[in-house]
């Protein structure tokens, strides 16, 4: 009888390891700028992403802002914890359709001046406990310019093929203001984005900033991380102070 409880109790164990969620943890670094009259703090933070077992959903999480995104109602949650708000906006994303009229235009016209290069280098670097590949990245916006080298593994316990393609490329069109070509483009970094160094001129004035995954791992999920705070207030643009602050 001991033996058979304990292996209900280990097949138990063994099904919270696979129908777990998957966590990663993220820190990021940019340094201080100085533009004209203006200047900015150098700034760290912490990112932490959900992807539910399924891989529908998932939640991008920093302390100010966080990005949902529900594959099975083909919906985007721009999430503002500043102010308790958040923007619904429909997949495939057209972030022109949130933003004021204003500036619409002006968005679409840099949507559609991206351009990204992607190469890979053919090196191979161990970063925390995962061996991984190195790639060039460069990326126009209109008149700037960002060189990013990013290193990314396919070692991790989920097909990082469908959440790249189904999941995060949906945070990085909405990020970046990508265009589908450049979007494309950028997915072929093959594998999970594990450690990025980007430097990218802004009116003569070089930024530079860096990434780094912590962990990823498999647990359960807090209740809710898929879901706007029910006290929350919708609105259905982007104010110009959200879009300043993104």
């Amino acid at each position: 009888m001991k033996k058979i409880v304990w292996l209900l109790c280990l097949l138990f164990f063994m099904g919270g390891l696979i129908y777990g969620d998957y966590f990663i943890k993220e820190k990021s670094h940019t340094d201080a700028i100085q533009m004209m009259d203006q200047s900015q703090p150098a700034r760290d933070e912490v990112m932490e992403m959900w992807i539910s077992q399924d891989l529908k959903k998932m939640a991008a999480n920093s302390s100010e802002q966080s990005m949902i995104v529900d594959l099975n109602k083909n919906l985007m949650y721009l999430v503002d914890h500043q102010n308790k708000s958040y923007v619904e906006m429909d997949l495939p994303l057209d972030i022109s359709k949130y933003v004021p009229a204003q500036m619409a235009q002006m968005m679409n016209q840099m949507a559609n001046s991206v351009t990204i290069e992607v190469t890979p280098t053919g090196q191979k670097k161990k970063i925390g406990q995962w061996e991984c590949s190195e790639y060039d990245v460069v990326m126009n916006i209109m008149m700037m310019k960002m060189e990013m080298k990013v290193w990314a593994t396919k070692d991790v316990p989920f097909s990082w093929e469908k959440v790249t393609k189904d999941l995060t490329s949906q945070v990085m069109a909405a990020q970046l203001r990508l265009n589908q070509s450049a979007l494309q483009e950028l997915l072929k970094v093959e594998g999970q984005w594990i450690a990025s160094e980007t430097k990218m001129n802004m009116m003569g004035n070089t930024v530079r900033s860096t990434t780094e995954v912590l962990e990823i791992s498999e647990k359960d999920a807090p209740q809710g991380i898929y879901q706007v705070p029910a006290e929350y207030t919708k609105k259905e643009k982007l104010s110009m102070e959200d879009l300043q602050r993104r």
